[in-house]
């Protein structure tokens, strides 16, 4: 028996606060949880809802992003959406708003395309493929 529902969220530090929250909001369908100042003690950070119980956690620095590949030449992380059509919609998003976004590849399990945020960080964004005698995926 476990204790864990899943992750509870993802920290990303940006010298771009706005820009970033843009980004994921705008063109990904994130919604902005909060946002605080910066304090004596914090940064200025934001939180922003990805999904079910799900979070990032987008933190203001001085210092730039890593914007290197995991070792298997993807981001490491990555967001889903619920199916092809929306990956289809989102990477034309990206597209259209000027950032980076690679062609979609067929995984065995889901479609899959890395795209760059604005501070060149690596994100993939993925939609779970239909098992055989399941339902059909809404959204």
């Amino acid at each position: 028996m476990t204790d864990l529902f899943g992750i509870n969220h993802l920290t990303l530090s940006t010298t771009h606060l706005d820009r970033l929250v843009t980004y994921y909001t705008e063109l990904l369908g994130a919604t902005l949880a909060f946002e605080r100042a910066a304090t004596a003690a914090d940064p200025r950070f934001a939180v922003i809802d990805v999904g079910g119980d799900d979070h990032l956690m987008i933190v203001e620095t001085a210092t730039a992003a890593t914007t290197g590949l995991d070792p298997l030449g993807r981001a490491g992380w990555g967001l889903r959406v619920g199916t092809y059509a929306r990956l289809c919609e989102v990477r034309e998003r990206i597209l259209d708003a000027g950032w980076p976004a690679g062609p979609i590849e067929t995984l065995p399990t889901q479609w899959t395309m890395t795209a760059r945020d604005p501070d060149g960080r690596p994100v993939d964004v993925r939609a779970h493929r239909p098992r055989p005698g399941s339902p059909p995926p809404v959204g």
